[in-house]
């Protein structure tokens, strides 16, 4: 059932043929369930593998199969999900220490429930940063996830094992959080392709909060056309989540192939274009060569827009902790309690005025969609650290590794703009990621240019882990 040694079919081919009979769904699974007992000793990208359900719902879909029934896009598609996802029956540890002694969650995430509706298994959740509240992909409770392509690197976070599971091949589609940069930060180092929707798009229901303003949801996976097919299947209004759009589901899958020919493009200079290490600055140049762009643009107050969203993340996250930190305080990761506790000691009128700011630099972006579709910018400043590394250089400046590697990511989801990473492989180094930046309620605009790219090699091979 494999293609091509030990690469495991993409999402779009195992629908296919499960759907035509040529596959059984439970085989794909126990497939499936091999491959992760084999590789994820070493990789460290599951927290729970839910083997028992994953059987009923395999079981489910060939059934369906055999009596004519419609078994769904995405029959027999093994995935798994953030750890901070709800799924029934299951603790929801969110990486965390303290979420053990959690009631078991009483129903799945919104998002897990209508990719199984859609046909879907799941296989179990993920390695993530405690709380999210991380770019590395390193868990003091659960240990680091390690990268595929090098196991002494990390994967980037916060959703390290998401990266970690499609980038190894355990799952063809996993689901992240991103709200500074939690699902563009693993794409990029782990070399697969991550989206993340306009804000609002998808519904969060059931899944553990962060910062509400900023979070978001959404599907990585080595193909644009399996992301397509997540993402069409969990579109939808939820009145469970007061910020999921009322906007009718626009699916992008059959608009893949679409010419891009039309669509204007420029690469956002300035800011972007700072503190990035040749690696990325190479990658960024590569995307534009393939997609002939050569216009460039600054957005002004970029520099701002990431502090603002710094300190929306740290106000807001450091309230809905507020209880745990004052009563279970040494048992979080001491880098995580120590800048929720200083989000405790913000100002609320800096808060008030960092949203303020926010409308302003959503408003400026704007102005510069109304002349270009999308904007091109460098994923992370640099490929995957190794694990433990606390320090980078960067433009011969020594940064810390755990804040910045989200440089590039934050002033985007700070005003919930959707975005694509697409990987970029070179022979004997590490992969990197660029980001396909689109207007509001635009992803298809940003998938259709990123198929593009896949069909002209920027694709996210299995390493030989």
């Amino acid at each position: 059932m494999k293609t091509g040694g030990d690469v495991f079919p993409r999402a779009a081919e195992i629908a296919q043929r499960v759907r035509r009979g040529e596959w059984r769904a439970a085989e794909v699974l126990q497939d499936t369930l091999h491959h992760i007992q084999a590789n994820d000793g070493e990789i460290n990208a599951f927290t729970r593998i839910t083997a028992a359900r994953a059987l009923r719902e395999a079981e489910a879909v060939d059934r369906k199969v055999a009596c004519g029934e419609d078994p769904g896009p995405l029959a027999g598609v093994p995935f798994a999900v953030k750890n901070l996802f709800d799924l029934q029956g299951e603790i929801t540890l969110a990486g965390s220490k303290i979420n053990r002694g959690d009631a078991p969650a009483a129903a799945d995430a919104t998002a897990v429930r209508r990719l199984t509706a859609a046909g879907a298994i799941l296989v179990g959740a993920l390695n993530m940063g405690e709380y999210a509240y991380d770019f590395t992909g390193e868990n003091i409770h659960y240990g680091a996830s390690r990268n595929p392509h090098d196991l002494s690197r990390m994967t980037g976070g916060s959703s390290g094992g998401s990266g970690a599971a499609v980038a190894g091949g355990m799952v063809p589609i996993a689901l992240g959080s991103d709200t500074n940069g939690s699902i563009r930060v693993p794409s990029s180092l782990c070399g697969i392709f991550g989206l993340k929707p306009t804000y609002g798009r998808l519904s969060r229901a059931g899944t553990f909060p962060f910062c509400p303003s900023l979070d978001h949801i959404g599907p990585l996976a080595r193909d644009v056309t399996d992301i397509a097919l997540a993402y069409d299947a969990m579109q939808g209004a939820d009145a469970a989540d007061p910020v999921c759009t009322d906007r009718p589901s626009e699916p992008v899958s059959g608009q893949l192939a679409d010419d891009i020919a039309g669509l204007n493009i420029a690469i956002a200079g300035g800011y972007f274009a700072q503190q990035m290490t040749p690696a990325a600055a190479q990658a960024l140049a590569r995307v534009a060569a393939a997609l002939n762009v050569t216009d460039h643009v600054d957005i002004p107050g970029t520099a701002q827009a990431r502090a603002a969203a710094y300190l929306m993340t740290n106000a807001e996250s450091s309230n809905l902790h507020l209880d745990r930190l004052r009563h279970r305080a040494a048992d979080y990761d001491p880098d995580v309690r120590d800048r929720m506790l200083a989000g405790m000691l913000l100002p609320a009128s800096w808060n008030i005025q960092a949203q303020r700011f926010r409308h302003w630099y959503r408003a400026e972006v704007l102005k510069i969609f109304a002349r270009y579709d999308l904007l091109l910018a460098p994923a992370t400043p640099m490929s995957a650290p190794v694990i433990g590394q606390r320090y980078m250089a960067l433009d011969g400046e020594q940064m810390m590794v755990r804040p910045h590697l989200g440089l590039y990511t934050q002033p985007f989801s700070f005003i919930g703009l959707p975005v694509v990473v697409v990987p970029v492989i070179s022979a004997g180094a590490m992969p990197i990621g660029v980001q396909i930046i689109a207007a509001p309620w635009q992803e298809a605009h940003a998938l259709k240019v990123a198929r593009q790219l896949e069909l002209q090699g920027f694709t996210s091979p299995i390493p030989p882990i």
